[in-house]
């Protein structure tokens, strides 16, 4: 039985669990569920179909060339590409895979996905409202910084 297939029948035990015991409840967290999943569901939509073009658009040996683990201004292009993406995990982490099938190297990929979950270029408006422009800036240098490592890290033990 696979990871999945438990996290489904777990999830719908809980979800009957809750049933049981409060319906209004339930009805109430499924609205606001369905309410998040459809909001949600055209920004992913658009991801995944846009991610499955470029995959099929682009040859492998464009995709070796672009996440190519021989260069660092290489490297540190596509983390900045990373930086400026806006993309949640459960999208970035199947783009990773593809990219690696298509020939990409395990340094830049890692580097590009750590940046695209670390650094937030895009969001750093919003970011430096709440925290501050020297708390921001920190943060995403930072980051920025760390992925590089973490990308080189991941180059030499994978």
């Amino acid at each position: 039985m696979s990871f999945t297939t438990v996290l489904f029948i777990v999830t719908f035990l809980l979800l009957a669990l809750s049933w049981s015991r409060d319906k209004q409840k339930t009805k109430k967290a499924l609205k606001i569920a369905w309410k998040s999943f459809s909001n949600l569901l055209p920004t992913m939509l658009g991801i995944v179909g846009m991610m499955g073009l470029v995959l099929a658009v682009l040859p492998p040996e464009v995709i070796k060339t672009i996440f190519s683990d021989r260069s660092i201004p290489g490297l540190i292009l596509v983390s900045l590409v990373g930086s400026i993406t806006l993309m949640p995990a459960f999208v970035a982490f199947p783009l990773a895979g593809s990219l690696l099938k298509a020939g990409a190297g395990v340094t830049a990929v890692a580097c590009f996905i750590t940046t695209l979950m670390m650094v937030g270029i895009i969001t750093a408006p919003a970011e430096i409202k709440y925290f501050g422009k020297p708390f921001t800036l920190s943060r995403n240098v930072l980051g920025f910084g760390f992925a590089l490592v973490i990308g080189l890290l991941m180059g030499v033990l994978v």
